[in-house]
């Protein structure tokens, strides 16, 4: 009995093959969205927790300005610690031989003579710091350079570079590549600039004497005891380290290698389950649609089935099988797909993150899920038309369903006269289908949001470029020093060097805030009263002033803490001397960067008690001067790095805009699937139900142009009607996920270029054009005797 319904299920599916490919498509497009993302992420989240395991990634973290090694006694003492490792590090400016380029280098010493316990170094290539001499003859100094800048940078081992090392030239000689689970993502302030930033380890010795630290330190790493309080430990050891300047002490939660990693893995994740819903949701209506009208075209056969004993529960598997039978070649597709793309995905990855071990890995979890979440498509899209099927009586399967009720359209009872039969036919026909039409209209605007979507994240990295390199920072170079210093004379001096034609000074406090029982970690930049290269801009693109407006907070700040303008905060330095003031909030700015709070620097100086003290300066150079201030400065004692704007642009640019095009491109072809799915599977009902129409207006002399028109026309309805639906779905989403990804560190500014509009238009219509084609081949093909001799 059951051989019979498989012989009929492959004859359907034969029959219907064209239409059982495209929703094939969209649902492997959902699937392989969904198993891209998750996969990349679980390998990405895999590799992280595997290498802060090897690499015995500490716990908690703390800076001082100087402080005895003898104290690591001491803190190892502090309730919940159950391990502490110190080392010297310092931040230089290092330059390589032949290239102008600035760069700042992290500084790590390592002790030869004691491994590391914590943060250990897993060298890559080359060889270890334990098997090598002191300095070379030369003078310079062997060091490991972490993996990612020496990629970036093509250094191999025996290459050198120039380190201004406490106020000294100092060569360092690369013997090797490392990786540390300190520095997975190791980039300028957070910055994906992977040539602007690299991190040397060295000789503790050698580095603690150049900077007079001999048998001191002033880096901390720390190891929780099992189950012990993370704050507790970082309060006790603030006490023990505040009269060393080392009141500093944060969780990896604020390690910013750390905070990158996690935060890459939640907003992937959100991306991985919001637009597979999307297409998976497409696939069903799809589903419902063609199992429907296949329904609808073989009323006579199930009722012939009936009628020969076949019971409801098989004719009903009959139909589910055929559904599933569709949604597992997408589930094939989809996973392979997936497979290819997490893959490449992956490798993208690989240029930001470093590890010793770094795969794609298709977990079987993930499989099982993605085959559920197929078949709960499969069986949600066509529950009820399936049901439908089992409740005919063979009587009334027997008989042709009722024919459609044929009245004015809504334009004609509106007035609108002026339609031409073909048109009029076409509004009728949509009319009589109004939820039908609806879902075709909902679904091609689907697929234009996804392309919006998939462009916004290229209008969202020019956007921020843009505030934060042209708007905001309007200088050319940005030099700091190594602490905050007279102002004044700081300014005179770098104004005397030849080229520059203006400064401006800033000075930022990192802070714990606090407002009643709430604390956050922030940083408190204080700008000119006036700014002119360096200003506070919001996600408008709007300059916010500073003099006379008392404290500003970033939105995400503020309600952290819960504060309102005209509240007062308490703020306690967390550099310097201990101090702990009050600040009038008076108010908040959406912001695109960190959690942050802005005042005129005047009045930030006022109020901690000091002179004019800065310690970054923003300097105006003269056009193609840049790398001889940059050269200059280097002469100047007090600078401790500096960077140029333009390159610091240029190093992020040749990588977001690479990454951003790969993922439009992969989002724009999926959304294109959904078009075809969607225009093409209702152009086909469309003809079938039509078929006999079409061919009576044929008999009656209307030429194959005009019969195609009637039944195009619904189609271009039905996108026209879609384009701008779609175009407000799709800023709609755009705000939803923008919100879903907004994280302490980052928000996407809700920026869509008129370009990307238009882009979304072109690909959607190319899409209908394209399943149109196919459609008018096979009107012209129609077989009119075979069509008028059914009964439809």
């Amino acid at each position: 009995m059951m051989r019979a319904l498989d012989r009929k299920l492959l004859r359907d599916l034969r029959q219907m093959w064209s239409q059982a490919l495209t929703i094939a498509l969209v649902v492997a497009s959902g699937i392989a969205g969904f198993v891209t993302s998750l996969s990349a992420v679980d390998s990405l989240a895999l590799a992280r927790e595997r290498f802060y395991a090897e690499g015995r990634f500490a716990d908690l973290f703390a800076g001082v300005k100087r402080a005895p090694r003898a104290l690591e006694a001491s803190l190892r003492e502090v309730p919940g610690v159950a391990d502490v490792q110190t080392t010297v590090e310092a931040a230089v400016r290092v330059s390589i031989p032949g290239l102008p380029d600035p760069i700042i280098g992290q500084l790590i010493g390592l002790d030869r003579r004691q491994p590391p316990r914590m943060n250990l170094v897993s060298v890559s290539a080359g060889q270890r710091l334990e098997a090598l001499g002191d300095a070379g003859a030369d003078g310079s100094l062997p060091a490991l350079v972490n993996e990612g800048f020496a990629q970036a940078r093509g250094l191999h081992p025996g290459d050198v570079v120039d380190a201004l090392v406490n106020g000294k030239q100092r060569r360092l000689r690369i013997v090797g590549t490392a990786l540390s689970p300190e520095y997975i993502f190791a980039g300028l302030w957070g910055m994906p600039d992977l040539r602007g930033f690299g991190v040397f380890w060295l000789d503790r010795d050698a580095l603690a004497a150049a900077y007079d630290m001999q048998g001191a330190f002033n880096r901390i790493a720390v190891k929780l005891a099992p189950g012990a309080s993370a704050d507790d430990a970082m309060a006790g050891l603030a006490r023990q380290l505040a009269r060393y300047g080392g009141r500093d002490v944060h969780a990896r939660d604020d390690q910013v290698s750390h905070q990158m990693l996690d935060n890459e893995i939640k907003e992937q994740r959100v991306l991985g389950t919001v637009l597979p819903a999307i297409f998976l949701g497409v696939a069903a209506f799809l589903l419902n649609v063609v199992v429907t009208r296949l329904v609808g075209t073989q009323r006579e056969q199930i009722a012939a089935l009936k009628a020969l004993g076949y019971s409801n529960a098989s004719i009903a598997a009959h139909y589910l099988k055929l559904v599933l039978a569709i949604v597992a070649l997408g589930l094939a597709l989809g996973l392979g797909l997936g497979d290819r793309l997490g893959s490449a995905l992956t490798g993208l990855y690989a240029e930001f993150f470093h590890f010793p071990r770094f795969e794609h890995r298709l977990a079987a979890p993930l499989v099982l899920i993605s085959a559920a979440i197929t078949i709960g498509t499969a069986v949600l899209g066509t529950l009820s038309a399936i049901l439908a099927t089992v409740r005919l009586a063979p009587a009334e399967a027997m008989r042709p369903p009722a024919p459609g009720r044929y009245r004015r359209t809504l334009l004609e009872r509106l007035g609108v006269q002026a339609m031409g039969p073909a048109l009029r036919m076409t509004v009728r026909n949509m009319e009589r289908r109004p939820l039908r039409a609806a879902l075709a209209i909902g679904g091609v605007a689907a697929a234009v949001a996804i392309t919006i979507l998939g462009n916004y994240f290229r209008d969202a990295m020019e956007a921020i470029i843009d505030t934060q390199f042209t708007l905001s920072l309007r200088g050319d170079l940005t030099v700091w020093t190594a602490e905050p210093c007279d102002a004044a004379s700081a300014r005179l001096a770098l104004a005397r060097l030849p080229g520059v034609q203006g400064v401006e000074t800033t000075r930022f406090v990192p802070v714990e805030m606090s407002f009643g029982h709430r604390r956050e970690r922030v940083l408190v930049r204080g700008f000119a009263p006036r700014p002119e290269l360096y200003r506070v801009i919001d996600v408008d693109n709007r300059q916010i002033p500073l003099e006379g407006r008392g404290l500003l907070l970033t939105d995400r700040l503020a309600a952290k803490l819960g504060v309102r303008p005209g509240d007062r905060v308490w703020i306690e330095v967390l550099e310097g001397e201990p101090r702990r003031v009050a600040l009038e909030v008076g108010g908040t700015v959406r912001d695109m960067m960190g959690l942050n709070a802005y005042i005129d620097r005047n009045a930030l100086n006022q109020a901690l008690g000091d002179g004019d003290l800065g310690g970054g300066h923003v300097l105006a150079v003269q056009r193609g001067r840049e790398a001889e201030v940059l050269a200059a400065t280097q002469g100047l004692p007090r600078v401790a790095g500096a960077f140029s704007k333009a390159t610091m642009v240029r190093n992020m640019q040749e990588i977001s805009a690479r990454n951003v095009r790969i993922m439009s491109s992969i989002l724009t072809v999926f959304a294109s699937v959904i078009a075809v799915g969607v225009v093409y599977n209702n152009a086909r009902i469309v003809l079938a139900e039509r078929g006999w129409e079409l061919a009576s207006l044929r008999v009656l002399g209307f030429t194959r142009a005009e019969v195609s028109a009637m039944l195009l026309g619904e189609m271009a309805i039905t996108i026209a009607v879609a384009l701008p639906l779609g175009m407000l779905l799709g800023w709609a989403l755009i705000h939803a996920i923008s919100e879903l990804l907004k994280s302490d560190q980052f928000f996407f500014p809700v920026v869509i270029r008129a370009r990307t509009y238009a882009w979304a238009a072109l690909c959607v219509v190319a899409a209908g054009i394209a399943s149109g084609a196919v459609v008018r081949r096979r009107i012209d093909r129609l077989d009119m005797v075979a069509v008028l001799k059914t009964r439809e």
